[in-house]
């Protein structure tokens, strides 16, 4: 399945693609994808793992209608070490929203000055999509591509040992949202 933003990486080393389906219509959904991430809505862990959390860490358990307008060309704050930050490069409410981030090691893992291919092998080059769909009952299948590269990988022989640590790591977090996204698109009561 071709992604949108699936050129803003075009020949990645890593690929992670995952997927959950949510008893919620895409439009209830959307809000909490447009609010995640850093100094924002945070990550949506679910309640009992986020008692070990400092509260000022935790996701927010409500849709902050001053998170809600994400246009392309948007910049948000990513984690991570120095100052990284994603770009909204597709914004197609209730459907599609794809981040892009470009972040070079040289210089505090700011986006790089020179944002131009061919990029530094220091500068580590992100595209995250997020597509949601109906799922014809009523429900929504969230789909999450996340393309990264970074040529300075293609000549460390460790990476491949590194690569198996991403998919992990990875795979840890977006478990972490799905069950956090789930409790908090629940129907009070």
């Amino acid at each position: 399945m071709t992604f949108p933003g699936d050129d803003l990486v075009s020949d990645p080393l890593i690929v992670i693609v995952r997927h959950a389906s949510f008893a919620a219509a895409p439009e209830d959904v959307w809000p909490w994808l447009v609010q995640l991430g850093k100094g924002r809505g945070g990550w949506y862990f679910p309640a009992w793992f986020e008692r070990v959390i400092p509260r000022r860490r935790r996701g927010l358990r409500s849709i902050d209608p001053s998170l809600q307008d994400v246009q392309v060309g948007t910049v948000v704050p990513d984690w991570g070490p120095g100052d990284p930050v994603f770009h909204a490069v597709t914004v197609d409410a209730p459907h599609a929203l794809v981040w892009r981030s470009l972040r070079d090691a040289t210089a505090g893992h700011r986006w790089p000055a020179d944002d131009t291919p061919p990029l530094s092998a220091d500068v580590c080059a992100f595209s995250w999509a997020l597509l949601l769909e109906p799922d014809g009952a009523g429900g929504t299948h969230l789909h999450i591509r996340l393309r990264m590269d970074k040529g300075a990988w293609h000549t460390n022989p460790r990476f491949r040992f590194m690569r198996p640590a991403f998919d992990f790591v990875d795979w840890v977090t977006i478990v972490a949202l799905f069950a956090g996204l789930r409790e908090r698109l629940r129907p009070p009561g």
